[in-house]
C-alpha cells in the first residue's frame, strides 16, 4: 500500500471546537441539530492505541438519523449533547499509549454507533481498529466516504465471492452499490446492477457489465428470462421484496442473499419472519439470507485501502458540503437520491 506522511507539527489542540449538536430529536436530525461553536473537546485519557483527531471531512450514512430518531436509543443510549456522525478522515492531533501513529499522520476510518462525539464535530477519538493510515494518494474528502459503505461492502464481497462469479447489486448507484460495483469488478467478477435511468451511465462506467432500470422494466423478469445464473446477490435498497422470493429462478443452488440496509416496516418484519423462520418446505426462504453490518477492522480498512491506491475503486462522491450546512446535507440523504457518498468539510478554511 502506498506510504503516508504526516502533515503538520504538533500543537497543542484548542479548548473548544465547533460541532453540531443534538440534546432531543422529536422530528428529524436535521431539525434537531444546532451548530455549537464553543463546544468543548472530547475530554477523557487516551487508551491504548486511541487517537485524539483532527476532522478534516466526514461522510453521512442514514444510520446517523435513525438512531438519533429512535425513541429509546435516541433518549437514552446516546449521551447528550451528541454530535452525529460515523465516516471521517482527519490528522492525528495527540496519542495515546501504545500508538502506532505520530501527530499530524493522515488518517481515515469510522466511529462506532451511540457516540457522544461524532465526526461532524472537529475533533473525535479515534479507536486503533478504527483508525487506519490515508495513502498520501488519496485526498480527505475521497477517504471519508470509506468508513462505513467502503468497509461493509469490502467484507461482504471478499468473504463471499471469487473471481469468475456472477454478481448481482441491486442499487448500483448509492452510498453502498457504487462500492459494491468496483469491488466485485476488482474481484474479477461478472456485475450485473440495478438503478434507475439517469444512473444507468454511472453504473457502466464504474465497470456493471449490465445494467437494469428498474423504472423502465420489472428487475425480476429480466432476470428470470436470463440463462446465466448468479452466484452472489448483495442488495444495497432491499426493494423489491419479491427479488428475494424470486432469487430461485435466477441464482444457483446455494447462492447467498446478503442485503445491506433495510427501510424498516412492519410489512418488512412479517417478511423477514418468513425467510428466518419459516421451514424451506413451508414456504419459506429458498436461499441463504443475511445482513450485513461494518465490523471495524483494521486489515480489511488497509485492503480497501490498497485497492483505492490502485485504481480499482474511485469514491464517489455526489455532494460535498460545507460544516455550516449540515442539516441540507441530512435532508438531501434522507432523499435517497444521492449518487454516492456526501460529505461534510468539517475542517476549517482557515
Amino acid at each position: 500500500m502506498a506510504t503516508t506522511t504526516a502533515t503538520s507539527t504538533a500543537t497543542d489542540p484548542p479548548s473548544t471546537m465547533r460541532a453540531w449538536q443534538w440534546s432531543t430529536c422529536t422530528t428529524t436530525l436535521e431539525d434537531a441539530l444546532t451548530l455549537n461553536t464553543s463546544a468543548p473537546l472530547p475530554s477523557r485519557p487516551l487508551g491504548p492505541g486511541e487517537y485524539l483527531i483532527k476532522v478534516h471531512a466526514a461522510s453521512l450514512n442514514p444510520v446517523d438519523y435513525k438512531l438519533a430518531e429512535l425513541p429509546i436509543v435516541g433518549r437514552m443510549a446516546i449521551p447528550k449533547p451528541a454530535t452525529p456522525g460515523l465516516d471521517y478522515s482527519g490528522v492525528v492531533a495527540k496519542t495515546g499509549p501504545a500508538s502506532s501513529f505520530k501527530v499530524g499522520q493522515r488518517v481515515f476510518g469510522k466511529l462506532e454507533p451511540k457516540q457522544q462525539y461524532g465526526t461532524l464535530g472537529e475533533y473525535i477519538i479515534g479507536s486503533a481498529a478504527g483508525t487506519v493510515p490515508l495513502p498520501d494518494s488519496v485526498s480527505f474528502e475521497e477517504g471519508a466516504t470509506l468508513g462505513v459503505c467502503g468497509l461493509v461492502t469490502y467484507q461482504c464481497l471478499v468473504k463471499n465471492v471469487k473471481k469468475g462469479d456472477r454478481v448481482l447489486v441491486n442499487g448500483g448507484s448509492g452510498g453502498t452499490g457504487t462500492f459494491a460495483v468496483q469491488i466485485a469488478k476488482g474481484l474479477g467478477c461478472e456485475v450485473v446492477t440495478t438503478c434507475s435511468g439517469a444512473n444507468v451511465q454511472l453504473c457502466r462506467d464504474l465497470g456493471a457489465d449490465e445494467v437494469i432500470d428498474y423504472r423502465a422494466e420489472s428487475v425480476t423478469s429480466v432476470l428470470d428470462k436470463s440463462e446465466k445464473k448468479f452466484d452472489f446477490i448483495l442488495d444495497s435498497v432491499g426493494e423489491p421484496v419479491e427479488l428475494y422470493w424470486k432469487a430461485p429462478n435466477f441464482t444457483k443452488p446455494g447462492a447467498k442473499y446478503v442485503q445491506i440496509g433495510s427501510q424498516v416496516s412492519l410489512g418488512f418484519i412479517y417478511d423477514l419472519a418468513f425467510r428466518f423462520i419459516v421451514p424451506t418446505w413451508l414456504g419459506g426462504g429458498q436461499r441463504p439470507f443475511s445482513f450485513a453490518f461494518a465490523s471495524t477492522n483494521f486489515d480489511d480498512y488497509q485492503g480497501l485501502a490498497d485497492l483505492v491506491v490502485k485504481g480499482k475503486i474511485k469514491p464517489v462522491i455526489d455532494e460535498m458540503f460545507e460544516l455550516e450546512n449540515t442539516p441540507e446535507a441530512y435532508r438531501k440523504l434522507r432523499t435517497g437520491r444521492a449518487k454516492g457518498k456526501i460529505v461534510v468539510r468539517v475542517a476549517n478554511k482557515s
